[in-house]
């Protein structure tokens, strides 16, 4: 598969117990471009498929730079090339750890320690890559509710394609689709005990994963690039 309607970059984990319980949870493995059988778990409030229905489509992941449209005149081939010789360029990024989080009403794994270097290579990433980033068009920008954000969060929209970059950014990789309150506290109960031994300590990004979004609106591994 060669034609994607957008691409991302994303820190992934290496393939492990880590990453195999993301891709169960989540219902998608988009290192195999296929859906993920989820595992048996009991006590939760609902389904899993419907837990986890908002988050499935990108895969097991946490956010480097956002969703994005080719510019004109620029290939895949060009974007996997300057995607390598970036990461070469830039280091690895070592934290306390991960841990299971709310933020606000969904549950994620957020790092734990000091992201001063994190959100430095995140920042490096987004203005790295940025040439090859299409403009955003009107609509793009109406779905992002511009009225909603804060001034900075409109301004890093219009000149970064996102208003969750720079200053604004916070890693984490989510788990769950917005839950009520109760759904929140049992999932939450039941997930943590079963993710909670398969976190690392300490939490290392030595690499970083160049996604590509398929018509069906699933995200698929393309290119891992070692920084």
């Amino acid at each position: 598969m060669t034609n994607f309607k957008r691409y991302a970059v994303f820190y992934t984990p290496d393939p492990g117990p880590l990453m195999d319980f993301g891709s169960a949870w989540l219902g998608w493995d988009p290192v195999a471009g296929a859906p993920a059988a989820p595992p048996a778990i009991e006590g939760l409030p609902q389904p899993l498929d419907v837990i986890t229905a908002t988050p499935r489509k990108y895969g097991f992941h946490g956010t480097i730079k956002p969703p994005f449209r080719l510019a004109e005149g620029m290939g895949q081939v060009d974007l996997v090339a300057a995607f390598d010789a970036l990461a070469l360029s830039l280091n690895s990024v070592h934290l306390q750890g991960l841990q299971l989080s709310r933020l606000g009403r969904f549950l994620a794994l957020k790092p734990q320690g000091d992201t001063t270097e994190l959100k430095a290579l995140a920042a490096a990433v987004v203005r790295g890559l940025d040439i090859f980033r299409a403009p955003l068009t009107d609509a793009d920008i109406a779905r992002r509710n511009p009225n909603r954000l804060s001034a900075q969060q409109r301004s890093l929209l219009l000149q970064w394609g996102y208003p969750y970059v720079m200053e604004e950014f916070r890693f984490h990789m989510t788990m769950t689709g917005r839950l009520g309150p109760e759904d929140l506290n049992q999932t939450e109960a039941v997930l943590k005990p079963l993710i909670t031994p398969l976190l690392p300590y300490p939490f290392m990004i030595d690499s970083l994963c160049l996604f590509g979004e398929a018509e069906d609106g699933k995200f698929h591994l393309l290119h891992r690039a070692t920084l």
